[in-house]
């Protein structure tokens, strides 16, 4: 993952890999909790999204909260490109961030731990980077999939905002977006730490705890 082109600044859309009208992933199960990855989920189910550097490392994190968490996906979110390739999003030139898709029960589990465990795990500070992976696909992002997720991610990132500026980090730059077309990334991206558990993972929070 730390080999990638280090672009900082996201791409003209003109410029952007012509991409493809078929899925990268046709069907896959998850390798930890033995469930098909793909829609349709079950009913009474809730899809949330986020960005936090390297999806390796950002999804073991959250299929690791048990109970609750039916699978989780990683993939590409926030692009031009349809369906692209790992190669592709690599380039930085898609305009796409890694992405971990949460399938989760509400009644179990709230979407405001999601939003806990995702402030803690990771620097929202950064920018186009997370530690010494750097590029725009490593963006910090909450991408909700309803009005309810928009308004309770906002109200975390401000509070979150006001309690790592008193310890001195600078401003957050998570963006916070109604959800744009999440597309599958490649089987072998799936469940990685799972697959290969020696395998790379760059997550480092700042230390400071989210009050959520």
């Amino acid at each position: 993952m730390i080999f990638s082109r280090r672009v900082t600044r996201m791409p003209d859309p003109a410029q952007a890999p012509v991409g493809r009208a078929d899925p990268i992933l046709n069907g896959a199960s998850h390798y930890v909790l033995a469930r098909p990855l793909l829609p349709p989920y079950p009913a009474g189910l809730e899809v949330a999204e986020f960005a936090l550097g390297c999806f390796w490392g950002a999804e073991r994190l959250f299929w690791e909260l048990g109970p609750g968490v039916w699978i989780t996906a990683v993939g590409y979110q926030g692009g031009t490109t349809p369906n692209p390739t790992y190669e592709e999003v690599s380039t930085g030139k898609t305009g796409h961030a890694e992405v971990v898709r949460v399938v989760f029960d509400p009644a179990v589990l709230p979407y405001t731990l999601l939003l806990k465990t995702f402030w803690e795990a990771h620097d929202p500070t950064q920018g186009y980077r997370q530690g010494n992976d750097i590029g725009t696909q490593y963006r910090s992002a909450i991408y909700t999939a309803s009005d309810a997720q928009f308004t309770a991610a906002i109200a975390s990132r401000e509070m979150y905002a006001r309690e790592i500026s008193a310890k001195g980090f600078d401003a957050i730059t998570t963006e916070i977006l109604q959800a744009p077309v999440f597309y599958f990334a490649e089987a072998y991206h799936q469940q990685y730490l799972a697959k290969v558990p020696g395998g790379y993972c760059g997550l480092k929070g700042t230390g400071v705890a989210c009050a959520i």
